[in-house]
């Protein structure tokens, strides 16, 4: 492959998975626990401790030091990557058995519609896929799996916990497009694992995340999920809906 695949993990030398899926998959550790990733037989690059604590910082570096012209940075959590398809007649999801072609035409579509970014959809449930809108150039991606292409963008550290929705912003703002691919989607488990963000995550955090995003974008474009609005148990729904005014699908 002309490109790599970088993890970034943080105390979870016991519990990452994505190898299993992504065997090809480099784990980003920082020095103080390095150790222990290479003893259980990981590929690992070496992190510096003092960037530790702060994901978009950790984005950053491997972005900036290990990523040239192509890479794909993607959660060491990952259990499954899927595709919906059709099967005697019935959508289904069935797990991509061919990643490295996946990956390259992800690369080559990319670089043909003049994108910077791409990735896959958020969510995996049949009502987030439409056969006809088999990809998208205005939606968000998430950070669990993200290509890069030729991207001069940075994570903007002060959003750690948003730092996907602001690198998407930035780069629809910037490139006017990000290529997603909406018939597939990630498998993970994004709450209760320990380690990574888990370390500071939490409500009053992620609220003020939101804000700050609504100050730096404005509250047209960075918007609070209402989608429970109407119901007696009001719920806060941690990740905000990003409108832009982008022209695409």
């Amino acid at each position: 492959m002309d490109f790599k695949i970088y993890s970034p993990s943080y105390k979870r030398a016991s519990g990452v998975k994505t190898h299993k899926v992504v065997p090809n998959v480099i784990y980003c550790v920082h020095e103080f626990e390095a150790d222990k990733y290479i003893e259980n037989g990981y590929k690992v690059k070496i992190l510096p401790n003092e960037i530790r604590g702060n994901i978009s910082r950790v984005r950053n570096y491997i972005k900036d030091n290990y990523i040239s012209s192509k890479g794909i940075i993607i959660d060491d959590d990952i259990e499954k990557i899927l595709q919906w398809t059709v099967v005697h007649g019935v959508p289904m999801q069935v797990p991509v058995l061919d990643l490295e072609t996946f990956f390259h035409n992800g690369f080559t579509m990319c670089e043909e519609i003049g994108a910077k970014l791409w990735g896959v959809n958020i969510l995996g449930d049949k009502g987030s896929y439409r056969e006809y809108t088999p990809f998208g150039t205005t939606n968000t991606v998430s950070a669990s799996f993200m290509g890069f292409l030729d991207n001069n963008l940075s994570f903007d550290e002060t959003l750690p916990l948003k730092d996907d929705y602001d690198f998407c912003i930035q780069n629809l703002n910037t490139y006017r497009k990000i290529l997603r691919y909406n018939a597939y989607s990630l498998v993970k488990k994004d709450h209760g694992n320990v380690g990574g963000c888990a370390d500071y995550r939490s409500v009053e955090v992620e609220m003020e995340q939101l804000k700050l995003m609504q100050k730096k974008w404005g509250s047209k474009i960075v918007r609070n999920d209402l989608t429970q609005k109407g119901k007696k148990t009001k719920i806060f729904d941690i990740n905000p809906v990003v409108k832009t005014p982008i022209k695409g699908v």
